[in-house]
C-alpha cells in the first residue's frame, strides 16, 4: 500500500466516547430539541453516534458534515465531558453592527 492509499483509510480515533447515564440522558435531550442553536443539536448527535462505536468519517457522512469536526467535537468532548460542548469565549473585539435606521423606507 502507498501512501496515498493508506490516506484514504480511515483512521480509528484514539478518543473513545463511553457515556455515563447522565451523559447519555442529556445528549439525547439536547439532540431532540428544536429549541437549541442548531450548533449545539449537532454536536450532541456527534457525540451519541461516536458512543455507539462510529468512526470520525462514518459520523461525518451520517450527519453531512467534515470529518475534521468530528474529530474537533470528539476529542473536546472526551477530554471535558458535556461542558466541552460549549462554545468558546473568541479573543478578539466582540461584533458591533450599528443600529438599523427604522424611520426611512
Amino acid at each position: 500500500m502507498d501512501s496515498r492509499e493508506e490516506s484514504k483509510v480511515p483512521r480509528r480515533s484514539p478518543y473513545q466516547i463511553r457515556l455515563t447515564p447522565s451523559e447519555a440522558s442529556e445528549l439525547r435531550k439536547r439532540a431532540q430539541k428544536y429549541t437549541l442553536p442548531y450548533f449545539q443539536v449537532r454536536r450532541a448527535q456527534m457525540i451519541l453516534l461516536a458512543a455507539q462505536g462510529l468512526s470520525n468519517h462514518q459520523i461525518a457522512q451520517h450527519l453531512h458534515i467534515g470529518r475534521d469536526v468530528v474529530s474537533k467535537w470528539r476529542k473536546r468532548f472526551f477530554q471535558k465531558r458535556l461542558a466541552a460542548l460549549e462554545d468558546l469565549n473568541r479573543s478578539g473585539r466582540p461584533r458591533a453592527f450599528p443600529p438599523r435606521d427604522r424611520g426611512s423606507g
